[in-house]
């Protein structure tokens, strides 16, 4: 099975991240994404969508615009689709950390088969993200690259950009360092969770990534105690739900009668009495004779 290997290394009773199925879309355009983890190390997971799934490649220090720079990008086990838009904390077990969802979009092959180009381990293809655009390629090593990994479950490739008018030499880890998803830094991500499960025993402890993700958890926690401090109470917040009536609405409500003087005002005004019509028939006046 495409996932079974996901699915083999991961708790979905503990770890938020969705358990997902192969599925094919039926999108035109295949659909690629690229998520900055925070776990043991630092690191950018590569994901390309193919046959159902999205192939992944962990690169440690990121994608580089510059073509003169090869990325080391190690092939990890697929993913699903739905893990395209997952951008969260896993708490414990596997790749515990915080995923920042850094980029996505589409992305085009430029040779009509990609399986026949993967098991030669020379991919070409475009990028069309928020970040990452132009032409790339990833070359496999057979683990011949400095921090490659041994064995065949974990083979090394190259992230390598083309030359054209997307490339050049700023660094864009550092230019563009947030996410597309929710414009937020790792900090803010945690701060949406619970930062203190962490504090006795995160996930990266010791070097640089330790480091980072101290501070991490002091600003967020920071950050969920002024939200936390700028929540209204209840009763205020009932107060501050009741609608406001306006000064006018109380200037005519003070011109309204009273129900008593609205009832006499009202009252429709009885008309006078009539004279009394005489019951006799009057006379009629004598003739002169």
């Amino acid at each position: 099975m495409a996932l079974e290997e996901y699915k083999r290394k991961r708790d979905f009773s503990k770890t938020p991240e969705p358990a997902g199925k192969a599925a094919r879309s039926s999108a035109p355009d295949r659909f690629f994404c690229v998520q900055k983890h925070l776990a043991s190390h630092l690191h950018y997971d590569f994901r390309l969508e193919h046959n159902g799934v999205l192939l992944s490649w962990a690169v440690p220090k990121g994608p580089s615009l510059d073509p003169k720079t090869k990325r080391l990008a190690m092939h990890v086990e697929d993913h699903p689709r739905e893990y395209g838009d997952f951008e969260g904390v896993i708490p414990e077990g596997y790749g515990a950390g915080i995923v920042m969802l850094w980029d996505r979009g589409t992305w085009m092959p430029e040779a009509a088969d990609v399986d026949a180009a993967l098991k030669k381990g020379d991919l070409k293809f475009t990028l069309n993200g928020y970040k990452l655009k132009g032409s790339w390629v990833l070359v496999r090593t057979g683990g011949r690259y400095p921090g490659a990994r041994s064995g065949s479950d974990a083979r090394s490739w190259l992230l390598i950009k083309h030359r054209d008018e997307w490339a050049g030499d700023l660094d864009i880890t550092a230019f563009a360092p947030l996410s597309v998803k929710s414009n937020g830094d790792f900090e803010d991500i945690l701060a949406e969770k619970t930062p203190a499960i962490w504090r006795s025993n995160r996930p990266a402890k010791g070097g640089e990534a330790g480091a980072m993700l101290a501070q991490i958890i002091e600003r967020a926690a920071k950050l969920k105690t002024e939200r936390d401090e700028e929540k209204p109470q209840k009763h205020e917040t009932t107060k501050k739900t009741q609608p406001q009536r306006s000064t006018q609405a109380k200037e005519r409500d003070d011109q309204k009668p009273r129900k008593h003087e609205a009832t006499k005002r009202n009252r429709p005004r009885q008309p006078a009495a009539a004279a009394p019509r005489s019951t006799q028939r009057p006379q009629r006046p004598e003739r002169k004779k």
